[in-house]
């Protein structure tokens, strides 16, 4: 496994490819580094932490999650202020402060592509107001604050005021299922799953008392049995709306929003929430992009492989 690179240059032919990689420094040796943490333990600096959401911070000195491979520390050389502190602290002698960025080469018979999706970007979408409202997050950032290593180690607590929501709601299909130019008009396949797998996590973190509504067009359960994740949802008290949301408001004051949608009888309705959470669909991202097309590899107008061309 090669970490922390990306292709550059794909040669030759099946059965003899030539793989030119841009390996990125990390400043640490991962054969060296036994994944102790003393070098974060010591380190002065802090920055936010990306793989929580930005909603807590790390080390200059830190490694991304604890399930990482390898089990190697590196150093973030955009805050680091090179004051040697971790390298005083390293009994593995795994400091690399002159480590450099480099070049390698690699020949293969095959490639195979499986790169990945990334969540859509919900910034863009003004009457939903994503990075306006601090209790206004993407599915991907409350994944974090449930998960007992995430900003607040399992506790089911709201962003602006780290207080414990007793009404939270989910809205569907946020950046999928739109068929305006330029919009993603497929199904994402996840999000109603994951929304449905949040609002039972967070009762359970919080209690029965908890109300959780999920904002919805179509509620579509993807795979074996989970029509009867879904019937579980509704026998724990998950309220399922059919809606089309129309707007997310503030509350003045208190970190509170507003929720003005469209109901199934053509009403305009409005209710209001501790917190709200974006179930947002998944889209092909740039680098995917990018290394398609040193591949020559055909891409539709979503971006996904052009299954065609082979």
């Amino acid at each position: 496994m090669i970490t922390n690179s990306e292709v550059k240059t794909v040669e030759g032919d099946p059965g003899n490819f030539k793989v030119t990689l841009f390996n990125h420094p990390r400043y640490i040796d991962p054969d060296k580094c036994t994944g102790c943490g003393e070098c974060a333990l010591y380190c002065p600096v802090t920055a936010v932490n990306q793989f929580n959401r930005g909603l807590d911070d790390r080390r200059a000195v830190y490694i991304e999650y604890a399930q990482a491979v390898p089990l190697a520390f590196a150093i973030d050389k955009d805050t680091c202020i090179g004051c040697g502190k971790c390298e005083t602290k390293c009994l593995a002698q795994a400091i690399r402060f002159d480590d450099k960025a480099h070049e390698s080469a690699i020949n293969v018979g095959s490639i195979i592509l499986a790169l990945g999706s990334q969540g859509v970007d919900p910034s863009g979408l003004e009457h939903l107001g994503y990075g306006k409202y601090t209790n206004l997050v993407i599915s991907q950032d409350f994944e974090r604050i449930l998960s007992a290593s995430g900003p607040y180690y399992g506790h089911l607590m709201r962003p602006l005021d780290r207080r414990e929501p007793k009404k939270i709601a989910w809205l569907q299909c946020v950046g999928s299922r739109d068929v305006s130019e330029g919009a993603k008009s497929y199904c994402s396949s996840v999000c109603c799953m994951y929304a449905l797998k949040q609002a039972m996590i967070a009762k359970e973190h919080a209690g029965p008392g908890l109300d959780t509504a999920i904002f919805f067009i179509d509620m579509r359960t993807f795979g074996t049995d989970f029509e009867k994740y879904l019937e579980r949802a509704k026998e724990r008290g998950v309220r399922l709306i059919r809606s089309r949301v129309r707007t997310v408001a503030p509350v003045e004051n208190t970190g509170n929003l507003i929720i003005r949608y469209l109901s199934e009888t053509g009403e305009i309705m409005e209710e209001t929430f501790d917190m709200v959470v974006l179930s947002t669909g998944l889209e092909i991202s740039q680098s995917t992009v990018e290394l398609a097309n040193k591949l020559g590899v055909s891409l539709d107008h979503h971006n996904f492989i052009d299954a065609s061309c082979f």
